[in-house]
């Protein structure tokens, strides 16, 4: 079992900046593939960002890239999600999430095993 707990979450102006983090207990976590998504009132839950367990290799969705930066830091356990430029379409709820897809790209919901319990993204207008 892999437990996670993000932080981070609040309400931001647009253009503005957010750092969300990703606590994992549980496991070792420099085995698992980590990602974020996003789930909006009313909508699925969506891809943001996933990157590989050495943090070498990193994807984004393309309503992300160029201005959200995954990484993660092994030795504290933690999983980051920068986000710059923020739009009132970035307000979601934050979810991050393991997968033990360790080398495939990840992006879809259940190619991931373990979640957290989500923090809350506000982007004002």
């Amino acid at each position: 079992q892999v437990q996670l707990v993000e932080s981070g979450g609040g309400l931001v102006q647009t253009g503005g900046s957010l750092r969300l983090s990703c606590a994992a207990s549980g496991r070792t976590f420099s085995n698992y593939r980590m990602g974020w998504f996003r789930q909006a009132p009313g909508k699925e839950r969506e891809f943001v960002a996933t990157i590989r367990w050495s943090g070498g290799s990193t994807y984004y969705a393309d309503s992300v890239k160029g201005r959200f930066t995954i990484s993660r830091d092994n030795a504290k356990n933690t999983l980051y999600l920068q986000m710059n430029s923020l739009k009132p379409e970035d307000t979601a709820v934050y979810y991050c999430a393991a997968s033990r897809a360790l080398l495939k790209i990840a992006t879809e919901r259940d190619e991931y095993d373990y979640w957290g319990q989500g923090t809350q993204v506000t982007v004002s207008s």
